[in-house]
């Protein structure tokens, strides 16, 4: 037999410590592949998914008011910038802006919408930087003195722990010369709008969910059969935390790296988190971090805050 063919041995790591522990893990950051990085678009326009359709009525209803943030000189730095589909919103309001730096995890889908802002906004300099934030994040050194206002929309400070969140605002704040954050927040509200959000009845999100293990096929040459796993979405109160999972739907065992996965029945692979705030959890993750609240914009119906931090002194 041939031996299995590993192209992410990070993947594997990863991997092979995760489904090792008693509640089986995945990271959320290995969702965004090619594959799963135009998944998530897809289900950003789902009927059942407010988050996006929300955050984008904020940004276009408070553009203005948002780009004055821009400190003069100003870098935007986006954080997971995907499609950037709400950051042009900003950006037809920043009319002074010069240069945007697009972060992602997703080389190739990031090169790709960077040539296509490149096309839309000639005038501006699109650095895109791949990388992790969940990692130390290193700028370009032309950008380092530059001044900086930070964009991390779309709820991904959601997919954090409490601590993991606090950590990345920590390093947010460190960057050099960093006036700001615009961040999206999602915030507590009634299951009956939560569960379907993160449970279509389309199968897009489980399609999305189940794509971590076709990768893990792919990248690592394990043998997952996706289909033997069933996408569910859970709320836990005490967390104020959807709790996305792939669920076994029998006995079976599994290939990784060498190793043998064994599944009951009824067992999970716990693949993300999604908090939500309130404002009071936001104002306290804010001054555990060195920010304070400016200002917090909310829809009408309040499911949703695009929260304006600035430096804390």
């Amino acid at each position: 037999m041939d031996k299995p063919i590993v192209t992410n041995t990070t993947l594997l790591h990863d991997a092979l410590q995760g489904l090792s522990q008693t509640q089986k893990t995945l990271e959320a950051k290995y969702f965004y592949d090619a594959k799963g990085s135009a998944l998530f678009e897809e289900i950003t326009s789902l009927p059942e998914y407010y988050p996006t359709r929300t955050e984008i009525g904020i940004l276009r209803d408070h553009a203005n008011q948002i780009a004055s943030e821009l400190p003069p000189d100003g870098v935007f730095l986006e954080l997971g910038s995907g499609a950037s589909i709400k950051t042009r919103i900003l950006l037809d309001a920043m009319v002074s802006l010069r240069t945007y730096c697009p972060l992602d995890i997703s080389k190739d889908f990031l090169e790709q919408n960077a040539e296509q802002l490149r096309t839309e906004y000639p005038q501006l300099n699109v650095v895109p930087i791949t990388a992790d934030f969940m990692t130390d994040i290193t700028l370009p050194e032309a950008l380092v003195s530059r001044p900086k206002l930070v964009f991390f929309p779309g709820s991904t400070i959601g997919n954090l722990s409490r601590a993991e969140a606090i950590d990345l605002l920590t390093r947010l704040r460190s960057l050099p010369h960093v006036s700001g954050l615009i961040l999206g927040a999602d915030m507590v509200k009634p299951t009956d709008i939560l569960i379907p959000a993160y449970a279509d009845a389309s199968g897009v999100t489980a399609a999305f969910n189940r794509n971590l293990l076709v990768r893990l096929n792919r990248e690592t040459g394990a043998n997952f059969i996706p289909e033997q796993f069933r996408h569910e979405a859970r709320w836990d109160t005490d967390m104020s935390c959807i709790e996305m999972h792939l669920v076994s739907t029998k006995d079976q065992q599994v290939e990784l790296g060498g190793a043998v996965i064994s599944f009951d029945k009824g067992e999970s692979i716990h693949t993300e988190n999604s908090h939500k705030y309130t404002t009071e959890s936001l104002a306290e993750m804010a001054r555990s971090s060195g920010w304070q609240i400016e200002q917090m914009i909310q829809d009408p119906a309040a499911l949703f805050s695009v929260v304006v931090f600035s430096a804390a002194p």
